[in-house]
């Protein structure tokens, strides 16, 4: 069985937020560690990973230093992220493997997701992304053509598009690398945004593709057998932050897209991994998994977490 993991931001970040890098090398052991387990188990596994905090991280030094220095193009923050991620990552899952007497090798691989240059968000951009900035420091920033909106007394923020993934472009290193065995760490933070010109040559966007919608592609797009979304929760709840809360166990991907146009997800959090494991299970048959890191040998066998089925 091939598993596709993919890592929430916070799987990458100490519990109260914190990002400094041994924050970020501590959660990543934790997390794979529960990796492991599933490799341990027989399951061969590709994993991806949400990259906002470290993103975040570089776009506070491009705001300290645009005066002196070009800010770094987002499509760069999201490789540099990827790379520094990845080397984070396998580091952990080869001790983690260790102390199981498990080898397999590891590697990571730099992935671009191609989106369409005419995709509304670009026409429209509305993801903001990055801090709260007082309108002189928003304005050296615009000068370099950031799109930045006046959130009234917080401050201004940058807004970009958040556009459709429509192909992960390095899927065949990826799928060729997992066949000859290696576990690989792929398309972190949804992947890097580039669009084919009219010339067919690629080049990097200012964007931010949904991390959740990049898993759920290249799950589909390296065969993938399962989907796992990991999460900080155990499962999906409807009517969450009310007496009527309900865990939801094993769920018809119908009845789950019913939860959601009932507004049981919200979305900025719950909602995208919804649509995502939804979009997995519809397009390929397969099941779905949303649970939390220490349940996903657990919810592989369909015993905890929300797993999603078709039908």
């Amino acid at each position: 069985m091939r598993v596709l993991v993919a890592l929430g931001g916070n799987a990458m970040t100490a519990a109260d937020g914190s990002v400094g890098p041994d924050d970020q090398i501590a959660a990543a052991q934790t997390a794979m560690s529960a990796v492991a387990g599933l490799v341990a188990e027989g399951v061969d596994v590709v994993i991806t990973h949400g990259n906002g905090p470290q993103v975040g991280n570089l776009l506070v030094k491009n705001e300290l230093s645009a005066a002196v220095v070009p800010p770094v193009p987002l499509d760069w923050c999201g490789a540099q992220t990827q790379g520094t991620l990845g080397f984070v990552l396998m580091n952990a899952l080869e001790a983690a493997l260790a102390q199981r007497g498990v080898r397999r090798p590891t590697a990571a691989v730099v992935t671009r997701t191609r989106v369409d240059s005419g995709d509304p968000g670009f026409s429209k951009p509305t993801k903001p992304i990055g801090r709260f900035l007082p309108k002189d420091e928003a304005q050296v920033l615009i000068e370099h053509g950031q799109h930045f909106q006046d959130r009234g007394d917080r401050g201004w923020r940058r807004v970009v598009a958040s556009p459709e993934p429509r192909e992960i472009l390095d899927a065949g290193v990826v799928m060729t690398l997992a066949d000859a065995g290696y576990l690989v760490v792929a398309n972190g933070g949804g992947g890097i945004p580039v669009v084919r010109g009219d010339n067919g040559v690629l080049h990097g966007v200012e964007a931010v593709i949904d991390k959740d919608l990049g898993a759920a592609l290249l799950a589909r797009s390296v065969a993938a057998d399962r989907l796992v979304i990991a999460t900080d929760v155990d499962n999906a709840i409807i009517g969450y932050g009310t007496d009527a809360a309900q865990p939801i166990g094993r769920v018809g991907v119908e009845q789950l897209r019913s939860y959601a146009v009932e507004g049981h997800f919200a979305s900025g959090s719950m909602g995208p991994k919804v649509d995502a494991i939804c979009r997995y299970v519809e397009q390929t048959g397969n099941t779905g998994v949303i649970t939390s890191l220490d349940n996903i040998v657990a919810g592989i066998r369909g015993e905890s977490g929300t797993v999603v089925v078709a039908g």
